[in-house]
């Protein structure tokens, strides 16, 4: 389980104080949120099934604020940059590049004020990055206080590679979810379960959210998405975060709702 499971427990448990001196200084859970909103409005549809969203961010604080930005600089980043690629990965947004967040100061920003600017940037003639891995320059010179002196080298800039997708081989075989003794075929390439009438498999549950979770069927593989749910999804005990690999026997849980995914000898049909 990672440390963005759940946003109020996140960022701010790994670097708990960073940014609580005083009431009017800007929160990690408010550039998290900033920067999922930020992936929401500015993301482009290209054509069907491909979405372009931003994968640099410039995070401009005010003095007191980026001083603490900088004392906990590499922490911060990294958990940013993941709540960028876990967001876009739970919608389905393509990246061109490895996610960079830098933070830059601004004098004129009061504390607990912050602007966030982003662009699409492809990773060219640049060094491949490892899974996982990000690059942290060595932090700058604390800001002079006097404008006369020469400008102030610039921030640091941390990324983080998105992990390739590795889809599971092709299951050979009808996919099935098996729900409360029911057994539905999974015959489109998107399937939603919920308790809207709006969705594919309807799921009465109150434990479940009305779009609560995506069974996709791509390239041969069959995946789990949750779509944003209150309570969250799980398969094999484990929180789906973005998205989930499913295989044979793999146990799906949403609410009080248990499901099975299940790989039939193919022979059409629907539900039964």
């Amino acid at each position: 389980m990672g440390l963005f499971d759940n946003v109020e427990k996140g960022i701010e448990k790994a670097v708990r104080g960073a940014f609580s001196i005083g009431s009017k200084t800007v929160q990690p859970v408010e550039l998290a949120s900033s920067l999922r909103r930020e992936l929401d409005d500015k993301a482009m549809t290209l054509d069907a099934g491909r979405t372009l969203a931003p994968n640099i961010f410039n995070i401009e604080l005010g003095d007191a604020d980026f001083e603490r930005a900088q004392a906990w600089g590499v922490t911060l980043a990294e958990e940013l940059c993941d709540v960028v690629i876990n967001h876009s990965r739970s919608q389905g947004y393509v990246l061109q590049g490895p996610v960079r967040v830098a933070f830059n100061h601004h004098a004129d920003l009061r504390a607990g004020h912050f602007d966030v600017a982003s662009a699409t940037e492809k990773e060219n003639a640049a060094p491949s990055l490892d899974v996982g891995a990000h690059n942290t320059p060595r932090p700058p010179a604390r800001p002079s206080q006097n404008p006369g002196v020469a400008q102030a080298p610039p921030a640091p800039v941390y990324k983080r590679q998105p992990p390739p997708s590795s889809p599971a081989a092709a299951p050979q075989g009808q996919p099935v979810l098996d729900i409360d003794g029911q057994r539905y075929s999974l015959n489109a390439s998107s399937i939603i379960l919920g308790r809207s009438s709006e969705a594919d498999i309807l799921i009465d549950d109150t434990g479940v959210s009305r779009k609560h979770l995506e069974i996709r069927a791509r390239d041969g593989a069959t995946t789990a998405v949750d779509l944003g749910s209150t309570n969250g999804s799980y398969v094999d005990g484990h929180r789906v975060q973005g998205t989930a690999a499913l295989h044979d026997g793999s146990s799906i849980t949403m609410g009080h709702t248990q499901i099975t995914f299940r790989i039939l000898p193919a022979r059409g049909g629907g539900r039964r």
